[in-house]
């Protein structure tokens, strides 16, 4: 997924928020995609690694 994505996520949710009266609500799931985005990268980075790793020893 691609950073505007992200950015067009929190703003709808921010409307949404902001009408319903949950902003508590808003930013603690802002905190949980931030923090499963960040775990999601470096799975990948790991997982990109690994095949780089495997590939060089089957060389």
């Amino acid at each position: 997924m691609s950073n505007w994505l992200f950015v067009l996520y929190a703003v709808i949710l921010g409307i949404v928020s902001w009408y319903t009266g949950e902003i508590v609500t808003f930013v603690m799931l802002g905190a949980i995609l931030i923090a499963l985005n960040n775990i999601n990268s470096t799975l990948k980075k790991m997982y990109l690694q690994n095949n780089e790793r495997s590939n060089n020893e089957h060389k």
